[in-house]
């Protein structure tokens, strides 16, 4: 297993197709209610189907990701994309950082040189990291058609194989978010030997409204939970029972893609309804145009595939993971389990946290406090 230096180069043809494609776009009509109470906004979409025609600049997103060390690898069986940024102090940590569903490893450009080179922002340089941070298998630069899909255990132990016999690192930490979180901790439960830590920003514990007891923590979570999975998991049955078909529509229209991914970034953010308020239409669209371009929205819905019809994920029943763990709570988070919960997954939690402001995407809206956490946390496990 060797890797291959790589540099993203959209072909220009791609983008003229979708720029041909956006200018042929028929849009639906919108019930008479307040905007977005249906879904996205006829309105929004509009203008940023206009704005992505006729202002977005794709080189200018594909120049900043190139100014990062990346990497090719054929590894389980696919051709895995990941970078890989040393750190700038005398003894930086190995930092395995994993994004999640519908995000990428552009969620990471702020984020990634607070870990590498903490002292240009004031801080410390010995909590350094050298970051690698791979495009999840199937999603983004991670995916050629036809390739195997990837459950989460599958992707954690791949990233186990490139972490420690491909680069050499034999213990490292790790972080994640959405399905980075389910990988971060699948890592610490199958492999403990080689995970230094586990930090998160979302906790991945099954949604079982059963299991929940009657403290006062557990009750205020239960009305949560309910709400959450009365209202917002379409998207995740859809995507968990029927992905293929759902993968016809949003590959052959941009729109339909911008319009599926938005709508989680504005529901899932701290952004009390303003999306742009917290993402701008480059970084929304840099994020879409990478699904768009590699076509791998039906790959990336595998890992809800995998959860819906699995018993045991992603830690099984009457099992921990016994690791040091760090977790930081953020306000608008979907779902916000109380400590009591996790503490029936996580037997040796170093760290809780509960941040001022910032939602799902921790690592585009909050990165300054995020890197602090990270840094907090990994300081006495070094």
């Amino acid at each position: 297993m060797r890797p291959t230096p790589f540099s993203l180069q959209v072909p220009e043809a791609a983008i003229s197709d979708l720029k041909a494609r956006l200018a042929g776009t028929r849009f639906p009509d919108q019930a008479d209610a307040p905007a977005w109470a249906f879904g996205t906004d006829l309105g929004f979409m509009r203008a940023l189907a206009g704005y992505w025609k006729d202002g977005f600049d794709w080189r200018a997103a594909e120049a900043r990701l190139n100014t990062f060390s990346q990497f090719k690898l054929a590894i389980h069986g696919i051709d895995l994309h990941y970078l890989h940024v040393p750190g700038r102090g005398a003894a930086p940590l190995p930092l395995l950082l994993s994004h999640g569903w519908p995000g990428s490893v552009f969620e990471f450009m702020e984020l990634i040189p607070r870990l590498t080179d903490p002292a240009r922002f004031g801080g410390d340089p010995a909590d350094a990291f050298t970051v690698v941070a791979p495009s999840l298998p199937g999603f983004g630069l991670s995916f050629q058609a036809g390739q195997p899909r990837f459950s989460v255990e599958q992707m954690a132990d791949c990233f186990a194989t490139l972490m420690t016999e491909v680069l050499g690192y034999p213990r490292f930490a790790t972080q994640g978010g959405d399905w980075g979180a389910s990988v971060s901790a699948r890592l610490g439960f199958a492999h403990p030997d080689k995970t230094i830590g586990v930090h998160l920003n979302l906790l991945p514990l099954r949604r079982d409204t059963a299991q929940l007891g009657t403290s006062p923590a557990e009750q205020k979570y239960l009305g949560e939970l309910r709400h959450w999975l009365a209202e917002e998991t379409g998207y995740s049955h859809q995507q968990g029972t029927r992905p293929q078909t759902l993968a016809f529509a949003l590959t052959d229209s941009p729109v339909g893609l911008a319009a599926w991914i938005v709508e989680k970034m504005r529901s899932w953010s701290d952004c009390a309804g303003d999306v742009e308020s917290v993402f701008s239409k480059d970084e929304l669209l840099t994020n879409i145009s990478l699904y768009w371009f590699t076509g791998a929205i039906g790959s990336s819905f595998w890992p809800y595939y995998a959860r819906q019809h699995a018993t045991d994920w992603p830690i099984p029943d009457g099992c921990s993971v016994d690791v040091p763990m760090g977790y930081c709570e953020f306000p608008a988070e979907i779902v916000r389990p109380p400590r009591i919960l996790a503490e029936r997954s996580f037997s040796d939690i170093r760290r809780w946290s509960v941040m001022p402001r910032g939602g799902h995407f921790a690592a585009m809206e909050q990165p300054e406090d995020l890197a602090q956490e990270i840094r907090a946390f990994y300081r006495g496990l070094r």
